[in-house]
């Protein structure tokens, strides 16, 4: 199975042309949080749409940049993983958007004991021994996937635990803008491809043998 992610996209779409690159032989898409800049259902509509018209297998998390209106939109739309759980060919993706609690009141933000309810509610009853994503805007603490540029590591301790608990394939964050990297915990790799505007998303290539987990460039 191949599967893209596309975080950070703040109400901005590359060119068709580079959508099509993108969308090439991808199995799914994932859109990993702060899908608008501070915008509502016309937002999210203005973007997702068009996203679903061209590429039917697409699921979404918001972020902490997305007011509750993104999250019902995704609702209506079905494509929404926050707080759940999509199984798809033998692999369960859980959702988590929004962040943890930042200094500027974004619209979208918990706590790191929210984070362990969604978190647990989204993992469900999935039997035990099934291969998982995690789709989480919020990035885990302490890995190359969450330092802001004072160096600072600001990722959440709930999502890092559960990623040690139930050790997933992969995890597909975002958030931290200046934090584009791969990294591991434990068997699971952590990738934040960085803003989509600035040309980077996730590929992740899920075989029998190894997980390939790459950043690709769409410019």
């Amino acid at each position: 199975m191949i599967f893209i992610g596309m975080a950070d996209l703040h109400g901005r779409l590359p060119q068709e042309k580079h959508l099509n690159s993108i969308f090439n032989k991808a199995d799914f898409v994932f859109l990993v949080g702060d899908i608008t800049n501070f915008g509502r259902e016309a937002e999210a509509q203005t973007i997702v749409s068009p996203l679903i018209e061209r590429f039917q297998n697409i699921f979404a998390v918001s972020g902490n940049c997305d007011f509750p209106e993104v999250d019902a939109y995704l609702n209506e739309k079905k494509i929404n993983l926050h707080g759940r759980c999509e199984r798809i060919e033998g692999i369960g993706f859980i959702g988590l958007g929004g962040s943890l609690v930042t200094p500027f009141g974004t619209p979208n933000e918990y706590t790191d004991d929210e984070i362990v309810r969604i978190l647990d509610t989204g993992l469900g009853d999935i039997p035990h021994g099934t291969p998982l994503v995690l789709v989480s805007h919020q990035p885990p603490f302490q890995t190359s996937c969450d330092r802001i540029s004072s160096g600072a590591h600001v990722g959440s301790l709930a999502v890092r635990k559960f990623i040690e608990i139930h050790q997933p394939l992969v995890c597909l964050t975002g958030h931290i803008h200046e934090s584009s990297g791969i990294d591991k915990i434990g068997k699971t790799h952590i990738i934040n491809p960085g803003q989509l505007g600035r040309g980077g998303y996730a590929y992740v290539d899920v075989r029998e043998e190894n997980t390939i987990v790459e950043i690709r460039r769409w410019q």
